[in-house]
């Protein structure tokens, strides 16, 4: 599903509890503007429906879902508010009946092989693991994912900056719902700006983003030499390779390579999820240099333009 697909390249989905409709618009201002333009907006509140219409129509920018959805009536509240998926604690074959007849995306909370036995029962190949730490985290997720390998998850519930990092490294999840960019203290103070701030350090911390090397273009005679160079600075071995040598893991010398001076990489958990962000930033990628691995997932691709004389590429970690 293309909402699915959104969701995945976004990566972590703020998960709001609506106390004063008047916070709905500037924190929605604030996640797009920290880069995360989705939300998921809990019928845990009565203001859940009317904060959903005023997002969606005065921040339409954002990826709207209703989260902790329990009835029909909500199902259709969602709806009429301009919610583009639904979010279950738990998995009700009703409701996602339900959703599907309405053709909307519906994302159950399941927590173990038998909930995911009916999940599959449905025709759902995605679905929440609610709540996450509580019930093994990753491990339990890897546990799952072993037995029924086309089933994708959606880890809610305990997820914060520390472990998102193991979460996102593997491939089973779509993306992470997570509230601790939400900060009850600066929303009840208004401070929307402090929002913001966390949640671009939420999303660094999600993409993983980190220099991997450095590579600077030399003459194929000298090559060598000036890898050694940076070998002995760095303290690292030199090691050949097909286009140059790395004088250190940090430090690549290349043969007449990309870019006017050489180029950058920038390591990330997931290349397509980091493409999306620069992307949203103004960044345009080369579609040309895309490299895909076996399963057809983005592993490598370089920006258009140069930096002052330096390419950049994305790369897994």
């Amino acid at each position: 599903m293309t909402i699915l697909k959104e969701i995945k390249k976004i990566g972590l989905v703020p998960v709001i509890k609506i106390d004063d409709l008047n916070d709905a618009l500037p924190l929605a201002k604030a996640l797009c503007e920290g880069g995360l333009p989705v939300a998921e907006i809990t019928f845990r509140t009565e203001l859940a429906k009317d904060a959903m219409k005023i997002i969606t129509t005065e921040c339409p920018q954002m990826l709207v879902g209703a989260g902790t959805v329990l009835t029909k009536q909500q199902v259709d509240d969602a709806i009429e508010a301009g919610a583009k998926f639904v979010v279950a604690p738990g998995l009700n074959p009703n409701i996602v009946m339900y959703c599907q007849e309405k053709n909307i995306p519906v994302l159950p909370g399941c927590s173990c092989a038998s909930d995911i036995e009916s999940a599959l029962e449905l025709g759902l190949t995605t679905v929440k693991f609610f709540p996450a730490e509580q019930l093994g985290g990753l491990k339990m997720i890897k546990a799952l994912a072993a037995p029924y390998t086309k089933v994708n998850f959606m880890p809610t519930g305990g997820i914060n900056a520390d472990n998102i990092k193991d979460y996102m490294q593997y491939e089973k999840i779509v993306a992470c719902g997570g509230t601790w960019m939400i900060d009850a203290k600066a929303i009840k103070e208004k401070d929307f700006e402090k929002i913001k701030t966390l949640t671009e350090e939420a999303v660094k911390s999600m993409l993983g983003l980190k220099l991997q090397h450095v590579a600077v273009n030399a003459n194929p005679t000298t090559s060598k030499e000036v890898a050694t160079q940076f070998a002995t600075l760095f303290g690292g071995n030199v090691r050949e390779t097909t286009k140059g040598y790395f004088g250190s893991e940090s430090i690549e010398v290349m043969n007449n390579g990309v870019g006017t001076h050489g180029h950058l990489a920038i390591g990330a958990y997931n290349v397509e999820r980091a493409r999306h962000y620069f992307e949203a930033k103004g960044f345009v990628f080369d579609e040309t240099t895309a490299e895909f691995d076996e399963a057809g997932e983005l592993k490598f691709i370089y920006i258009k333009e140069e930096i002052n004389g330096f390419k950049v590429h994305l790369v897994r970690r």
